[in-house]
Formats: C-alpha cells, structure tokens, sequence
C-alpha cells in the first residue's frame, strides 16, 4: 500500500510539472533547432556564428574563463566544441520533452544551465537576460530531478508496461518513478538552499543586486588599453574590449596620440579608420576587430593588437598618450608609460 502511494504520489508530481518539462526541454531543443535547421550558426567566419557568441562571455565570466579563453584562441577546438555543446543540447531538450530519461537528462540541464550562468550571467541589456536564463534554468532542472515524469511521458509508458529495466533501482534514478532516498524532505531543503545561495551570489557578483550599486555592464561600450609603445616608425597597443551590449559593438571613428599637454600630435578620423588596413590589425579570437563602412567596428570580447604608422610625427619623445574616441562620445585615454 504505502510503495503504491508513493508511486502515485510521484505520478501526480511529474504530471503537476509537464509545462515545466516541456517548455525548458524546448528551451534548450530550440538551440540546436535554431542553429542548424533554421540557419547553419556553426561555420566559422559566416556571419552569426555561434563561436563568435561563444567569444562574448569571455570578459567578465565566472570561473570558467580560461576554458573560454583556451577555446577562442583555438578555432578547430572551438568550433568542435560548438558542435558538440548543440548535439548534447538537441538530445536534452528532445529527451526532456519526451519524458525520457528525466532525471538523468535533468542533471544535462543543471549543467546546462550552470555553463551559462557562470559564462553570461553578466549579459542583458534590459532584465538581466542570462542570469535569469541560468539560475532558473538550474532551479528547473533540480525540479525535474526531483519528480521525474509522469503521465504523458516515455518513463511512464515504460513503467505502465513493466519494461523489465523500468523495474531497475537505476531507473528510478535516471528515469522516473518514486526517488529512491531515504530523507526526501533534507534532500530538498539542501539543494534548495545551495541553488538560492548561488542564485544570490551571482545576482551580488554580476550586476549588484542584492545590496551596494546596481550595475550593468551590457549597457556601455568600455575599452582596455594596454602594451603601448612605440621606435621611430610605429605605435603599437592592444585593445580588448570589456563591457557593452553583446550584439552591437564598439564604433571607434577616432584615435588621437597626444603630447603631455594634450595637443593632438596625430589623428585619425572615421574615414581613415574605416579604411584601416587589415595587415596591422592582429586579433588574438575568432571575434574580430576590423575596419567597417564608416569606422572601426570592435565587438565584444575581442581582443587585437593594432599598429599605427608615426612616421609623420617629428617629436617622437614628445608622444605621451593614446586617446580612442567611440561614436557614442564616451572616449579612453591611455599614457605611454
């Protein structure tokens, strides 16, 4: 009597979550379906490419910067990366749909979820996009994890028909059916716990949000320069741009070398920046710095070191900073140390 109440009970939990499971298993199926039968978002150097997005989260994520960093800065891996995150995507959201597997495909959507906090929970230029993405994505997933599927679902068909593995201590812990633990009641309040304390650091961490100054850092462009120096005929820097909108870039239309008193000794406006030449451009990731129709485009993320010809400044002893100048009026200054 009391294994039937808990079947049923575990039943009527999965059926009380169906919109839940449905709705995030197309959440992460729609990736897969945007990026390959929609559009083909996985080949390199066409416009919309998944790994220039990718390429996106690397200023400010989370603990897993260097395995972003390790991949922009090397294109097969990333690209093969990329391919493989869409397949296990396409898998976990069809599967999870599907009611198959539930709570092992669950645990893909925890990890899912987590990439993404921890990669773009600082993007979103309006709510805080990513990071509501992510931690309600992880909050689903444990739900998930917790009822399995009921009705309406391949676990259950399989149950319902006593499929001899569906009988399987395995399978109430991969698929459906009622959790086999002892103390369900700790087990909840734990993860519970453990995902609002994480969901109230990254909100703190990523924008402010729980107490001191909001900030949001997909609302402005923000350059870093770094490494100028100059011989006789060039300056060199690099410049990485840090913060602003992930799908609007940087519109440099003005770099000025400046002398200690800040009389511009060189400038280049945005039609000469709009003709920049390529060759003294070097981009350190896939996403590109590179001259557009009418300045140099710098898109989030990318990182280069750029060349300028000084060849027309007399005083090279009188150089003394770097200034770039972005559409927006926001300008960077940089001494030459």
């Amino acid at each position: 009597m009391k294994h039937t109440l808990n079947s049923q009970s575990s039943d009527m939990a999965g059926l009380y979550t169906l919109s839940l499971r449905m709705v995030i298993g197309w959440t992460y199926f729609s990736a897969f379906w945007r990026r390959l039968i929609l559009e083909n978002k996985l080949i390199p150097d066409e416009q919309g490419y998944i790994g220039e997005k990718f390429n996106h989260f690397l200023p400010n994520a989370l603990g897993i910067k260097p395995i972003i960093e390790y991949l922009v800065t090397h294109p097969d891996a990333l690209q093969q990366s990329m391919m493989i995150f869409t397949i296990i995507e396409a898998i976990v959201g069809l599967f999870i749909i599907l009611g198959l597997f539930t709570r092992l495909m669950s645990i893909g959507i925890f990890g899912l979820a987590l990439g993404i906090l921890l990669g773009s929970g600082w993007l979103g230029t309006t709510c805080l996009d990513e990071w509501q993405i992510g931690v309600l994505g992880i909050s689903g997933g444990f739900v998930l994890f917790l009822t399995g599927s009921g009705p309406y679902s391949m676990d259950y068909y399989f149950m319902k028909n006593n499929k001899s593995f569906s009988q399987k201590r395995w399978f109430q812990w991969l698929g459906s059916g009622s959790l086999p633990v002892s103390q369900a009641k700790v087990l909840v309040l734990a993860g519970s716990l453990i995902i609002f304390s994480l969901t109230l650091f990254t909100n703190q961490y990523f924008h402010g949000g729980v107490w001191g100054t909001l900030h949001n850092k997909s609302v402005k462009p923000k350059l870093e320069i770094s490494n100028i120096f100059h011989d006789n005929s060039n300056l060199k820097f690099e410049v990485y741009r840090t913060e602003g909108a992930d799908v609007y870039g940087s519109f440099l239309i003005g770099i000025h070398i400046l002398d200690k008193n800040g009389n511009i000794l060189k400038a280049l406006d945005h039609k000469e920046l709009s003709n920049f030449p390529k060759k003294d451009i070097q981009n350190h990731y896939v996403t590109k710095i590179k001259p557009g129709k009418h300045s140099l485009v710098i898109p989030l993320g990318a990182k280069a070191d750029v060349t300028l010809d000084i060849d027309d400044i007399l005083q090279k002893s009188e150089i003394h900073a770097l200034k770039l100048i972005d559409i927006s009026g926001i300008e960077w200054i940089e001494k030459i140390e």
